[in-house]
């Protein structure tokens, strides 16, 4: 397949799209941005309630969380700031599409990542309690967030420079903004594949291992209590992990059901129900599955989502 091919092939894809989002109910929007700027507002209370204590902000594990509330509400207003500009057709800077679309490429595939380092964590809380403070501390958590961040870049970070290198002049043109805007190539698509195949296995082996040896370590009737917390948490993982996944393999199946399929509406909700349940719906969960399950963290997280109007603020007992 040629480069006039492949950008055919997803132009095609886009275009279709533009013209069945128009003609579709604003109520649907509406309820799209609702969802997004009411989790960004309740992730925005938590990571106010996470930094309102020193001891928590030193702490690895709450460090590891801080971070995927902000990169869930980073991933959350640019994928609806994508969204709104792909159902209006509004062209903006091939230069801004390809920051908008790092950001939000990255903070995606964080995701993931983030669940992995969060489950290897707890991996060596409890099956190496007295060497846990030495192995995860702040340092080990900012150096694993960089990490993360560089693994979840480097993809459209090649494309971006391909790109660049093979049609400087496009990135001075307004265009619709579109992560395929930037696959010029087959080889392109190829890697493609091969970083998501590559993001699924290392997540999925990762929390296997982990919570295998958690489940194990909770056989020690000392650390039953905490193993058995620890695997439930890492359960919790592999269902987040699923829906993230979910949005690798129903890329596949979108462009497989417009080529096949005869139905335009049928084809447009997908397309939105993709996006609502897939995207969105697991950057919402995770300040419901991880702030409200921790004992420390809610309490002060419904402190502040009250306004403070309690007379004593929770104090801190974490460990």
């Amino acid at each position: 397949m040629n480069n006039q091919s492949v950008e055919e092939a997803f132009l095609v894809h886009q275009q279709f799209f533009r013209v069945e989002m128009t003609e579709g109910p604003l109520s649907k929007l509406l309820f799209a941005i609702i969802i997004s700027l009411l989790f960004v507002y309740i992730n925005s209370v938590m990571f106010h309630a996470l930094l309102s204590k020193p001891v928590l902000r030193e702490l690895p594990r709450y460090i590891l969380f801080a971070h995927m509330l902000c990169n869930d509400s980073v991933q959350l207003l640019v994928s609806m700031t994508l969204y709104l500009l792909t159902v209006n057709f509004h062209a903006i800077p091939k230069t801004l599409c390809a920051l908008l679309s790092l950001i939000g490429t990255a903070s995606f595939r964080n995701a993931a990542l983030n669940l992995a380092v969060m489950s290897l964590e707890r991996y060596v809380a409890i099956c190496f309690p007295l060497r846990h403070s030495e192995i995860v501390n702040q340092k080990s958590a900012g150096v694993s967030i960089g990490v993360i961040w560089i693994l979840s870049s480097i993809n459209l970070v090649i494309d971006i420079i391909y790109a660049l290198i093979m049609r400087p002049v496009s990135f001075t043109n307004r265009m619709l903004c579109t992560r395929e805007r930037f696959i010029l190539s087959q080889w392109q698509v190829d890697m493609f594949q091969v970083f998501n195949s590559f993001y699924f296995v290392t997540v999925t082996c990762i929390l296997i291992f982990s919570y295998i040896n958690v489940v194990l370590a909770a056989r020690s009737a000392s650390k039953k209590d905490s193993a058995k917390k620890a695997h439930q948490t890492i359960l919790l993982h592999f269902g987040q992990l699923v829906l993230c996944v979910n949005t690798f393999i129903f890329g596949t199946i979108e462009r497989a059901l417009y080529m096949a399929s005869s139905s335009n509406s049928l084809f447009t909700d997908l397309r939105y129900i993709n996006f609502l349940f897939v995207l969105l719906l697991p950057r919402c969960l995770s300040p419901l599955i991880y702030g409200l399950r921790d004992d420390t963290v809610r309490p002060l997280f419904l402190y502040y989502v009250r306004y403070g109007t309690q007379k004593v603020k929770p104090s801190v007992n974490a460990h």
